[in-house]
């Protein structure tokens, strides 16, 4: 199989083609643009990619995250960019609602902490699933920096007020389940590109030349991937610090409980698999995907696959035991979701088949459990667990 794009552009059920689709009006995208210039100026003329991509995802009311326009939906036609599980079927929740409220039980904790809620529909089916299987909750926090994402969850989660809590950062301790849908993947990532045999950081600098006004920059770095990458062939791919460091906060935090994370990537071997030389940053507009985060800044999604050996490894390094690894498909299986999609009709039926094939979203996106206490061994990877592939 050629590693190299063959499944790059993948978010929820995107298709790929050119960017489209509504986004937020020119007027905030020049401030944004006046952002980063100020911050190219204060850099030096050149930015790391990472922080460019924390400026067109985070940048206060500017970023693609912390503005007004619609990101989730099924179709085009809504405004929305893309569509994640929860948004496709609430069987998803049902789903992993029986894995987190064996989660709380092994635990001995009664919260469940979601980062990145996105429209809040994975926090409505978690709550209401757990009320069904006699786990309900004492707390619902989420940790959510855009203030217009806050703003739709408190509408979808209006008729479970009295336990929804939104805190801006972590406390010094936790106990409880966490869940992260498609939130690693949107973590700044820095670029490395071997070229001519030598490896540079990938950057950003002004080009009035540019349709963006923006180009890219290379320079030489001592920076590495983790994993030697074979052969002599000019090489683009991602490392992810933010990303393991969150995962170490968040050991350092959780005194008792679980992390579930869930996204598309592979393990280093594969990430970092030599046939995949154009790396992974995808950016996602109107439910098409595209490959270039200098376009369009603020008004399209930007992420990267994730390195789940560098999740798992960080992990472990701060205290938390690797609980399980295994692809989305297996994950869901072993949770009952078959079971929940026969009840159902047929529509929903097939879009929870989404959820599992192969060709869908069963493979590319996995799910790994991070736990702090004694190990155990959790239902979602009864069958299929593929830690031994980290």
């Amino acid at each position: 199989m050629d590693a190299d794009n063959g499944e790059r552009g993948r978010k929820g059920l995107n298709g790929s083609g050119g960017p489209g689709g509504p986004g937020a009006p020119t007027g905030r995208r020049d401030a944004l643009a006046r952002i980063i210039d100020a911050s190219l100026v204060r850099a030096g003329g050149w930015l790391p990619f990472d922080r460019f991509m924390a400026l067109a995802l985070y940048a206060p009311g500017l970023g693609y995250y912390a503005n007004a326009s619609r990101k989730f939906g099924h179709l085009p036609t809504s405004g929305s960019d893309f569509v994640t599980a929860p948004e496709l079927t609430p069987l998803f929740g049902r789903a992993l609602a029986a894995q987190v409220a064996e989660a709380l039980a092994a635990s001995g904790t009664d919260e469940v902490w979601e980062f990145g809620a996105g429209s809040g529909a994975l926090a409505r089916q978690l709550i209401e699933a757990l009320d069904i299987l006699g786990r309900p909750l004492a707390r619902y926090r989420i940790v959510d920096l855009s203030a217009t994402l806050r703003e739709r969850q408190r509408e979808t989660l209006a008729a479970h007020a009295d336990r929804v809590e939104w805190l801006d950062e972590l406390p010094e301790t936790m106990t409880g389940v966490v869940v992260g849908n498609e939130v690693l993947d949107a973590m700044p990532v820095r670029l490395l590109a071997r070229v001519g045999g030598r490896w540079f950081e990938r950057g950003v600098v002004a080009d009035a030349a540019a349709p963006s006004g923006l180009s890219w920059a290379d320079r030489p770095t001592d920076l590495r991937p983790p994993v030697e990458i074979a052969g002599e062939h000019d090489y683009l791919t991602e490392i992810h610090p933010q990303a393991e460091a969150f995962v170490a906060t968040l050991a350092d935090r959780l005194v008792r409980g679980a992390a579930f994370l869930i996204d598309y990537g592979f393990p280093a071997a594969e990430y970092y698999h030599p046939q995949r030389h154009m790396g992974t940053v995808m950016c996602h507009q109107g439910h098409r995907a595209d490959g270039d985060p200098l376009a369009e800044v603020g008004r399209k999604d930007i992420t990267a696959h994730v390195d789940f050996t560098g999740i798992a490894l960080a992990a472990q390094d701060a205290g938390l035991n690797v609980l399980g690894y295994a692809s989305q498909g297996r994950f869901l299986i072993n949770c009952g979701l078959p079971g929940l999609a026969e009840a159902a009709g047929v529509a929903e039926r097939a879009r929870a088949a989404h959820l599992i094939h192969e060709h869908e979203m069963g493979e590319l996106f996995k799910v790994i459990a991070l736990g702090a206490g004694e190990p155990w061994e959790p239902m979602g990877f009864a069958q299929g667990d593929r830690s031994h592939t980290l």
